[in-house]
């Protein structure tokens, strides 16, 4: 600690600095620059995403709660915010990073500049940084804790802010999907994907239903399954199985969000192992991948980088072809851990990391990243359309 104190007192000898916000990562190490968005203090685990597109569906993501984003492309907020993007009601991002000023937003759909939006959902940012730099550095040393701190003033009590970012406790065993979950049962609103031209038409055609637990939640997988004449029901991660199975569902849907599976599992594991043993068709993305894979006895840990983006290269090992994913996730299930009867589906072409898995014997499976393509390429949105045949099938059965 003395040695950390040193290393900031040998930066700054005087608690002023040219600019308006720093960040303070829990090595010791500073990034001085400008602060937007909500004036304060933020901490959480700093990481990276390589998207460049989709800024504010990213930011709008409940996967991202307690999380800081470092965002590589550096023209961030070049086309505004507007009110249809939205991912969740509410922000749970604690803080972006961006490399570039934010230039004034063109594009037709904007209505708000960036800056603005921010402070309207009391996210505190930091810009003029050299987030290059930081994402080599998490790159190496892996995804840290931070804090971004926003003064006017350009005052800062550096030893108080890096103590509060040592003593965060960190994402590991940390349950978050009790918190960014619905608070009350809901059926979704029908609205199908935005298309441009027509926004959000609604579907009138509801021939399957799927109950979403929910875990952190995008609205744009809602609008997936009402683009394939599903009715959904949208229920809090902690509802009994009795209560889902009142809801005569065709097919359960496991919901991506934040925290480490491990601790969402303590209550989650339960419920899933339920739906599966009544053969039910499953279908989960990012953390309900994960619960899925620990449901069926595999186990999960936290990765030292996690994937963030749009950009990722993942191999179909049924097909044989490669998908472009969108992604974000920091935890993975443990390849070495599955049980036989589970299949791999897909794999990272980065690391070789398990994107996907499927149960030989049933219509049970998953994949960590993102089909639903907001941000992010559509090569993935068939696995929709795999889920929507295993319901069908599972119709026929007439269980309730």
């Amino acid at each position: 600690m003395k040695q950390i104190d040193q290393n900031i007192n040998s930066q700054f000898n005087l608690k002023k600095i040219n600019g308006t916000a720093i960040l303070v990562l829990e090595s010791g190490k500073i990034f001085k620059g400008f602060g937007l968005g909500y004036e304060g203090s933020a901490t959480g685990e700093v990481c990276f995403n390589t998207s460049i597109t989709g800024y504010q569906e990213i930011i709008s993501d409940p996967s991202y709660a307690e999380q800081i984003i470092n965002f590589t492309f550096p023209h961030v907020g070049n086309v505004g915010t507007n009110k249809e993007d939205h991912e969740s009601d509410k922000i749970w991002t604690k803080g972006v990073i961006l490399n570039a000023e934010i230039t004034s937003p063109s594009n037709y759909r904007s209505l708000k500049h960036l800056d603005l939006w921010l402070k309207k959902n009391e996210i505190v940012g930091i810009t003029g940084i050299d987030t290059r730099s930081l994402t080599n550095f998490i790159r190496d040393k892996g995804a840290p804790k931070g804090t971004i701190s926003f003064s006017r003033n350009g005052n800062f009590n550096f030893k108080k802010i890096l103590k509060s970012t040592k003593k965060w406790s960190g994402l590991k065993n940390l349950d978050l999907a009790k918190q960014v979950t619905t608070k009350k049962n809901y059926v979704w609103k029908d609205f199908k994907t935005w298309k441009k031209g027509k926004g959000f038409e609604k579907n009138k055609h509801k021939s399957l239903h799927v109950v979403a637990i929910d875990y952190g939640i995008k609205k744009n997988i809602l609008r997936y399954f009402s683009e394939f004449n599903c009715k959904v029901t949208v229920v809090s991660c902690k509802t009994s199985v009795g209560d889902i199975l009142k809801l005569k569902p065709n097919g359960i849907f496991l919901s991506n969000g934040p925290g480490d599976p491990a601790a969402t599992g303590k209550y989650a594991i339960p419920i899933i192992k339920r739906f599966i043993k009544i053969k039910l068709p499953v279908f989960g993305i990012c953390l309900g991948h994960q619960l899925l894979g620990l449901a069926l006895g595999a186990k999960t840990k936290k990765m030292n980088l996690g994937h963030r983006g749009a950009n990722h290269p993942v191999r179909n090992t049924i097909k044989g072809n490669v998908e472009i994913t969108s992604q974000n996730h920091g935890f993975e299930i443990v390849k070495k851990s599955l049980p036989k009867n589970i299949q791999i589906t897909h794999l990272s072409l980065f690391d070789d990391s398990i994107e996907g898995i499927k149960l030989k014997s049933q219509p049970i499976f998953s994949v960590q990243y993102h089909p639903e393509s907001n941000p992010g390429p559509q090569d993935s949105v068939y696995l929709f359309k795999e889920f929507i045949k295993y319901m069908k099938a599972n119709a026929k059965k007439k269980r309730y």
